[in-house]
């Protein structure tokens, strides 16, 4: 299912995502890392803004400060906002560690 908007997302998100704000780190298969700022994270995905332009459906590896690289697609972009799904849901684990090390901002 190709997802073009956050419209779209609503009925087939699978986790609620809590507000976070840190910096990260993204890339596409064959490509060099860019920066990044994650705005939300679930077990399922994430938010992030960046002025790097990315498709919808394509592979891409986020690295977040101390784990290693989770792969995701992208599932929409809304100009320089843009939604991912995790291929694989995100440990509890690791979820809870990222909550510790960033904090939940307000929303």
């Amino acid at each position: 299912m190709m997802i073009n908007s956050k419209a779209q997302l609503s009925d087939v998100r699978h986790a609620d995502r809590l507000p976070l704000e840190f910096p990260a780190t993204l890339r596409e298969p064959g490509q060099m890392k860019f920066q990044v700022t994650v705005k939300d994270l679930s077990l399922t995905g994430f938010r992030c803004e960046t002025s790097f332009t990315l498709r919808p459906g394509a592979p891409v590896w986020l690295t977040i400060p101390g784990l290693q690289g989770l792969e995701a697609t992208v599932a929409w972009k809304e100009q320089f906002k843009y939604g991912f799904a995790f291929v694989g849901h995100l440990h509890v684990a690791v979820f809870d560690h990222v909550i510790r090390t960033f904090g939940e901002r307000p929303r």
